[in-house]
């Protein structure tokens, strides 16, 4: 698998295929999100799904993948770090904000930073066409934002927080975009990577959720919580697989803006799911949200 892969760097098929797997990325990334935003706390849902997700790509990584090489170690430090750190601003902001007015704020910050990180770290460029398709992206997905914002109902006391923190969150989602793009590709590997990152990333969170639950005077029940978990342990392994090999096999750029087509699926499942209201204005809003994606992929 790993031989087919990387045959396919730089080459038509692999763009196709990278395209492919950065939309199957922004599907399940908003389930992903959904699901810590949902019926739990969002601090107990990440530490159920990060405990999830570790134990289950630790056979992977210690008796399956080729062991990493001595330089990958640093690498791994610090994308152990970088994610964390996003992790306690996304919780911080769910728990501030409701979920599809966070959603969009953090998922339109990352692309923009992130064009600009894969620039300054792969040399990619966007071509003028592909840098209009990402402002209409933007435009859709911050003015998602706006819209759910205005017409907020519920949380606005805590709104200017929530925003500031889902700001702060995207740009740690460009960080860690374009720095584990950088450590996919620094193993001969790429399922080593993938592995072991998500070994050890998955124990910090639960720790945390650790203290936060036996502080909790009415503790929820820990059965749907793990079941919860151990289904976001395979969405995470599914998508963020997905677009580190699509960062792997073409641009980092073109990769980071199709994901982020992510938030026309989180107001989806807000709607249906989270009982949040959706209208013809955010549709709008949604359909630019696409055809900036398009746009982006046909100017390339």
């Amino acid at each position: 698998m790993s031989a087919w892969l990387l045959s396919l760097e730089g080459t038509p098929q692999g763009h196709q295929l990278a395209m492919m797997l950065a939309l199957s990325a922004a599907v399940l990334h908003a389930v992903f999100g959904a699901l810590q935003k949902g019926r739990h706390d969002p601090w107990l849902s990440r530490g159920a799904i990060d405990i999830s997700y570790g134990l289950m790509a630790a056979p992977f990584a210690l008796f399956v993948v080729p062991w990493p090489e001595p330089h990958m170690w640093v690498i791994f430090a610090g994308a152990f770090v970088i994610h964390l750190a996003y992790k306690l601003l996304q919780a911080q902001a769910y728990t501030k904000g409701a979920y599809t007015v966070v959603y969009p704020v953090v998922r339109g910050t990352g692309p923009l930073f992130a064009v600009i990180g894969a620039y300054v770290i792969f040399n990619e460029t966007f071509t003028w066409i592909q840098w209009a398709g990402l402002g209409v992206l933007l435009m859709g997905i911050f003015g998602l934002a706006l819209y759910n914002m205005v017409y907020l109902t519920a949380a606005r006391e805590t709104l200017t927080s929530a925003l500031g923190l889902a700001v702060a969150t995207g740009l740690f989602v460009a960080l860690y975009t374009t720095y584990d793009a950088y450590g996919i590709r620094a193993t001969a590997d790429p399922f080593t990577f993938l592995a072991w990152f998500f070994m050890i990333d998955g124990f910090a969170m639960p720790i945390l959720a650790v203290l936060r639950y036996r502080s909790m005077t009415y503790k929820p029940a820990l059965p749907p919580l793990a079941l919860r978990g151990f289904i976001g342990g395979l969405i995470a392994f599914l998508s963020f697989g997905s677009v580190m090999m699509a960062t792997r096999l073409d641009q980092v750029g073109e990769a980071a803006v199709l994901r982020e087509t992510s938030t026309v699926f989180a107001a989806i499942i807000g709607w249906v799911f989270l009982k949040e209201t959706v209208g013809p204005r955010r549709i709008a809003l949604m359909a630019l949200i696409a055809l900036g994606a398009v746009i982006v992929e046909i100017g390339g």
